[in-house]
């Protein structure tokens, strides 16, 4: 139950929740949205036409306003909080926060389509190109794997784990298992940093050479392994250590 989004009932006295119906209609999303269409509304209202529903005494325009503002006004910076630092937001319940996380999700999935023919790698730009839609704007890091075909041609990309803000598990045996099942000639490993420090670690470094191994066992070519952050890449292949 999303109780932050509804009156105690031990307060009679409560204001209930106001919907964008209480609005007068020159202020109401929907109406707007209908009229002049969705790219003309600020992108907070954009947001009340999802959640919907304010809190007492509070219409969920200006609770959107509100979440808006704690975030600059930026959407990148909405996409890098994490459900805990949502639910603090005043006015904001398990179902709102769960709301904006599908949305941003399918911002992420939606950036990180090719539509057409499967993309062919070619170069590190062309992994950044993929990938930096799914994870560099993340606060947590994240592992995921390419894998090609013999001409190298997507064949899939797989998350293999998802951590914290600093570190997060490496599963050779998932990597590899996912490589079989797709037939896979070749792939390209990719984590993100989110404190935007491109430098490998030594644990990056470790990784690498142990999946770089286990590829050369199961006679699959890894190509790379990139690094991925807000200021940018780093390609182990682009700087000769692979």
């Amino acid at each position: 139950m999303d109780t932050s989004e509804k009156p105690n009932p031990g307060q009679p006295h409560a204001m209930p929740a106001k919907t964008v119906k209480d609005l007068d209609p020159d202020d109401q999303p929907r109406e707007r949205a209908i009229r002049h269409g969705c790219g003309q509304l600020p992108t907070a209202d954009l947001w009340a036409l999802i959640l919907r529903t304010g809190i007492p005494g509070k219409p969920v325009t200006e609770l959107c306003r509100d979440i808006m503002r704690e975030n600059c006004g930026l959407i990148h910076n909405l996409e890098r909080r994490d459900r805990r630092e949502l639910l603090k937001i005043k006015g904001l319940g398990i179902t709102k926060v769960i709301q904006i996380e599908a949305v941003l999700e399918l911002m992420r999935r939606y950036s990180a389509e090719v539509p057409g023919e499967r993309p062919i790698i070619r170069s590190s730009e062309d992994i950044d190109s993929l990938m930096r839609p799914r994870i560099a704007n993340l606060p947590h890091e994240e592992i995921w794997i390419v894998l090609l075909n013999r001409q190298n041609s997507v064949l899939s990309i797989r998350k293999i784990s998802s951590g914290s803000a600093v570190a997060t598990v490496f599963d050779i045996k998932s990597i590899i298992r996912h490589a079989i099942l797709e037939s896979a000639e070749g792939m390209i490993l990719c984590h993100n940093h989110p404190s935007g420090n491109l430098t490998p670690s030594r644990e990056d470094d470790l990784i690498t050479a142990k999946c770089k191994l286990a590829c050369e066992t199961m006679e699959i070519r890894m190509l790379d392994h990139l690094i991925i952050s807000l200021q940018g890449k780093y390609s182990y292949n682009d700087m000769g250590r692979l």
